[in-house]
Parts: C-alpha cells; structure tokens; sequence
C-alpha cells in the first residue's frame, strides 16, 4: 500500500474538514441525560477524526419543555452541564456546537455554543424567535439580533457573545464557521449569510424544527439555498427521538450541502443516537468564492462584515495522518450521475448543441451543413447533433454532406463505420482518398515518406489533417454551406488538434463544450432512447467500442494502430483533472488528491449508469502523478494559443468551457513551471 505517513495522504493538508450532523438522545429537561448523551455523541465523533460537529437546538435541556425552560433550576442545571462538556472536550479532536438557554443579565437567549480543547470558544444568540402556530419561543427567550461586541460569562467561562462572532483555526487556514439557528435561515434575511460574507466556509445550524408532511423538502430548499448563495457548506441538525411529542413529533434529519450540492444525510427518525459524517472541500469554497465578483460586491454592500464581524481563533486539535476520505468524488465530473437526473440532464447536453447549431444555421442561412466523418466517436456524435438539428428546422437530412477521408492510418473498420453511419443517417455521403495529395505534399517539401522512408513525425500528421480540413473548407464554399467541428472540450485542454486545421478550426464547433467523456455518455444515452434506426444504433455501439485513434500513421508491424491515450493518457483522467483545475482552480497535488481517492479501486464507489463492466478500470498515484503533469505541461505551457482562436461554439457543462469569449482567458505565452513545482513538491512519486 506504500508509506501513507506523508503528508499528501492528510485530507486537511488538500483544505478538507471533516463536519458531522450530531443527533443526541435527547429526554425533555433531563439535563444530566442529555450532557451525557452530547458527550458520548462527541467521544464518537473524535473516533471517527471529525473536525466540527453539529448538535441540534436546545440539545442541553431538549427544546420542547416550554416554560420549564424559564425555571432556574432548569437554566442553573443548563449552565453547570455546559461547564462539564467543555472540561471533558479537552484532549477531543472535535469541535462541539451544541444548543442551550444561556441567561445574561435578567433575558435568556436561545443560544448556540461553540466549544474546542477544553475551551468555551463563543455564544451565538438566535436572531429571529418563531411565534406563530406551534411556537412560542418570545414567551420564554429573548431575540438576539442586536447582540454584537459583547460577552457572557458561562461555569467560569468567559466568551464573546452575539451574532458577530465567526470561528477559524489558525493551524487549518480553511477551517472557519459561523452559526445560525433554527429559524434565523427561514427569515428573508438570514444572519449565516453576513457570517459567510464575513469569511465563514462552514454555516452550522442548530434546528429543532418539529417535522410535518412536507418538512424534510422544505429543510433542503433551505439549506441548497443557503449553501449556494453563501458560497459555503450549510451543516443542518434537527431535534429527534426522544423530544416531547405532547403535540409534536420530531425526525432528527442532518443535512450537509457544499456550494449547493446535497454531500450527506442522515437517516430520518432513527430511534438511536447518530453521526452524519463528511469531508467539506473548503479549498474549493475559497477558489470559487475568489473568482465570484457577485459575492464581494453583495459583501460590501452589506457593509464589509469581514471588516467588523469577530474572528474567533483556536488551535484545532487534530492528528495528523491518513484520515480516508469520507466523501464521493465523481470519477467522471462531467457525466450525469443522478439516476432521478439522468435523462434531463442528459437531454439538456444534447439539445443545448442542437439549439447553437440551429441558431447558427438560421443565422448564416446556409444552403448544406458540411462534416468530416471519420469513424470516430467525435465526428460520429456532431453528425447526430446536426441531425436532428435538421429535423427540428424541417430541413431534409441532405443538407448535411458527410465525407470520409481515408489517409495512409485509416482502419477498414473506421471507414466501413464511417459510410454505414452516413448512409443510416440519410445524409448525403462522398469518400474522397486523401493519399495521394498528401503524397504530392509530402513530396514537395522534401518530407522523408516521400522517399520511402517510414517518418511519421507531426509533419507527416498534418499534412493529412491539414488537407482534410482544406477540403472541407472548399467544399463548404462550393456548396453554399459551412464546415460543422466536430473537435472536443478535452482535445483542446490538452492541445491535442492541429493548429488552424484539424479538429482545431471549424465555422462552429458544436462539441468545443463537451469533453470525451461526456460524448461517449450522450451516445450511449442516445442508443438506449431509440433516438435513431436500429442499424444507426447498432454503428454507435461499434463506434464506441472503437479505440480512440487520429488514426494519422499506418499500424506497425504487429498490426497495432497509433493509439490517442498510449501517447497522451487516459481521456478518464484528463476530463477529471480538467474540470477540478479549470472550474475550481485546484493546486496539482489537490486535484492528485481527489484523483487517487476516486480511481485507486474500481470496485468501490459509484460508476455512471449502465457504465460498462469492461471499461472500468483503476490508476495508482505514480499513474496519476505521471499524467497530471502531462495535462499541467499541455494546458499551461503549450496549447492556449490554440484556445485563443479556437471558433464559436456552446457552453456545455457548468464545469466550464475553454473559449477565450468566455470562461477561460489565458495568455498564449505563459508556462507551466508553477504548477510542475507544486506537483514535485507535494505529491509522492511512488506508493498506493
């Protein structure tokens, strides 16, 4: 398994924090019960190496005692509970947020209590008291929306006290949380978004939240909605079993969402005690905070929290070490993955390529749509985009003129696929053999081949590639139309197209947005929905099946055909270090991180819907490692100038696009030494 002592195995070295939903057994007032079930819910927690755990409201005395809550036995009992669970969290891992009355002064505040190491870190006070239907909480608490800049003296303990108050471990730099509770998030104006615009990664909500027909969803609106306006991770704790059920009931749902998306959930009215454990990316929440201008603005306007809000630091009491990673990371980023979603999402990739190129056709007012076909998967998947792009514009499939071009590497298998795929569309099919002006080519430069030689260097390439899209280009002009690309989001990351010629230049290029992966997924989508004949569907699984080749140098002497992933790796890998460096801006050994935890083993975790058996393969981290630094030295230092000039084309994915008008703007001239740097400094060369 090799030496995981280095720090590349800690998931807090990548920014992660490990956050838990934390559902005590809870008996209404019993204070001694309930202090004794959050410390041995927090003992559990520091086994399982969670960094923040998440109680729900009231957890001390149980949220449904109603006016007991206002007897000062009940608030004396509260007070000497909170003071033994901070002297017995000394020496745990886990941060505690747990929920109390805390009397100041002559009012009782429903309040939440962050605690670390034997240290009362701070109280925050709920901000908005429900007081309609079923809830009465101004009868017996005070609201503590105008509580900033004080402090509360609780068993001994002194702390800040109010809603100004955020929460960062000055060893752990992403670390940081702040605090809501119950209601505070259904108000038009929750107080957990100052908190993130103030810099927490991390809201927690501490809920009672008694549970109808209907609740569960609404706490998930909430708590999307939360973590996508925040920017953050929203971890949501309610009340469970053992609450008073005199008029109520209660099913103890945790929810984690990171930036939007649900990561974990707890299972919903479970008798025993329970952990909902994950690991939070807040690298990730940083990076894509870092390049939302929409979130800096919406901060200034509300006045600069970060400027005024306290900032709490403790000295987080983790262990380093290889913790696991106790969170999914998608093999293939790209693909659809939620079977409730497949077919919408599936459904939006395509049309949104057929909607482009519509719009594209009615604006030029092209007369024929002209494609080169190859055989392969990307030439295969823009013909049926162009499809059934006619077929919504009521232009005959003839519009689209379709040329295979066989030079000296094409396979009789991609030719014979080509012509079948053509004549099973209905589309207008020409073979025009590219050999022999591309000999004469050859000849007039001088190139080696020309004397026999067996030269196949990039000139030997593209010269083939060169002359295909020449052709195409006039023959475009020759019949009113123009030249549909058919080269992908993945080739152009890694550079991997002729400059100019080849996949690289088109008049619209309706796969610029879609990577490999996603391709090959859209097609099989587009054979199990019947969406074409039986002897068109039965071409697209050939071509599927067909390794990925430029198919540009004759086979060699064993009959071995030039293969496209042998020379630049693993489109899988590629298409995964592509969406978590140009979305999210991830350092090398991060992205590496991630990687190892998603491919290292293909028997464990999730693989798309209907994946094959066959193709599901595994990568070691020497492998990984290996082929990163060949996508950091192809997409950094060697192809943008490609990308600068690349033609129009559609967004696809919310993982991005690569056009220069719109997600990515790089100069052409920049290196990739930076990123190789940080590559060799932080991940290991050998081991797992």
């Amino acid at each position: 398994m090799g030496d995981r002592t280095h720090p590349f195995f800690d998931m807090h070295t990548h920014g992660f924090v490990r956050v838990a939903t934390c559902t005590p057994s809870v008996r209404p007032a019993d204070v001694a019960s309930n202090t004794q079930s959050i410390l041995t819910q927090a003992r559990h927690a520091h086994e399982a190496g969670v960094d923040l755990a998440v109680y729900p409201e009231l957890c001390v005395t149980g949220y449904a005692i109603d006016d007991l809550h206002l007897q000062g036995a009940v608030i004396d009992a509260a007070e000497a509970a909170i003071g033994k669970i901070v002297e017995e969290s000394a020496g745990l891992t886990t941060v505690l947020v747990i929920g109390a009355p805390i009397q100041r002064g002559a009012r009782l505040y429903n309040c939440a209590l962050a605690i670390a190491n034997g240290r009362l870190l701070g109280v925050v006070p709920k901000s908005y008291l429900p007081n309609y239907r079923e809830f009465y909480e101004k009868r017996q608490f005070t609201h503590g929306r105008n509580c900033q800049g004080l402090d509360v003296t609780i068993a001994g303990h002194q702390a800040p006290f109010g809603t100004d108050v955020i929460f960062a471990a000055d060893n752990l730099p992403g670390f940081t949380f702040g605090i809501e509770i119950c209601e505070d998030f259904w108000a038009p104006q929750p107080p957990g978004m100052l908190a993130a615009m103030a810099g927490a990664n991390i809201l927690c909500n501490l809920s009672a939240s008694p549970v109808t027909i209907g609740r569960a969803t609404d706490r998930h609106t909430h708590c999307q909605s939360s973590s996508s306006r925040g920017m953050c991770a929203y971890a949501y704790s309610a009340s469970g079993h053992g609450e008073s059920t005199t008029d109520l009931a209660w099913d103890g749902q945790g929810v984690i969402y990171e930036l939007g998306s649900l990561v974990k959930q707890s299972v919903r009215f479970d008798r025993t005690a329970e952990l909902c454990v994950i690991d939070i990316d807040t690298a990730r929440i940083v990076n894509d905070r870092t390049r939302n201008g929409t979130f800096h603005d919406a901060s200034e306007a509300a006045g600069r929290p970060e400027d005024w809000y306290r900032r709490v630091a403790f000295t987080h009491n983790h262990q380093p070490g290889d913790w696991g990673l106790e969170r999914r990371v998608r093999r293939f980023p790209f693909v659809p993955d939620d079977p409730e979603t497949l077919h919408e999402d599936c459904y939006e990739a395509v049309n949104i390529q057929v909607d482009a190129l519509m719009r594209r056709i009615e604006a030029v007012g092209a007369k024929s749509l002209v494609i080169g076909i190859s055989g392969g998967l990307d030439s295969t998947h823009a013909l049926l985009v162009a499809c059934i792009a006619c077929d919504r514009l009521g232009l005959p499939r003839e519009t689209i003129r379709g040329y295979t071009m066989p030079g000296f590497g094409t396979s009789e298998r991609t030719k014979n696929n080509a012509i079948l795929l053509m004549e099973a569309a209905g589309i207008v099919a020409e073979t025009i053999d590219i050999t022999p002006a591309a000999r004469r080519m050859l000849e007039d430069i001088g190139h080696p081949h020309a004397d026999g030689d067996a030269v196949y260097d990039t000139t030997f390439e593209n010269v083939q590639a060169g002359l295909r899209t020449d052709y195409l280009f006039r023959l475009a002009g020759h019949h009113g139309g123009f030249v549909i690309g058919t080269g992908d989001l993945s080739e152009l990351a890694l550079g991997w197209c002729t400059y100019g010629v080849g996949d690289q230049m088109s008049h619209y290029g309706v796969n610029s947005g879609v990577p490999k992966t996603l391709i090959q997924y859209l097609m099989r989508w587009i054979i199990e929905t019947d969406q074409f004949s039986h002897e068109l569907n039965e071409v697209l699984e050939d071509v599927l099946g067909t390794e990925i080749s430029p198919e540009l140098v004759p086979p060699d002497d064993d009959g071995a055909i030039q293969s496209t992933e042998d020379k630049i790796g693993p489109y899988a890998l590629h298409d995964f270090f592509l969406h978590h460096i140009a979305r999210y801006g991830h350092k090398p050994s991060h992205v590496a991180f991630l990687a190892w935890h998603a491919w290292r083993d293909a028997g464990v975790g999730q693989w798309p819907l209907g994946f094959p058996d066959d193709a599901k393969r595994a990568f070691d981290l020497p492998t990984i490692r290996t082929w990163l630094e060949v996508y950091c030295r192809r997409f950094f230092g060697f192809s943008q100038f490609k990308r600068s000039a690349m033609p129009n084309g559609p967004k696809v994915s919310m993982g991005g696009a690569l056009s220069p008008r719109g997600d990515w703007r790089a100069p052409s001239d920049a290196v990739a030494d930076v990123w190789i740097a940080e590559l060799e400094a932080s991940v290991p060369g050998n081991g797992a």
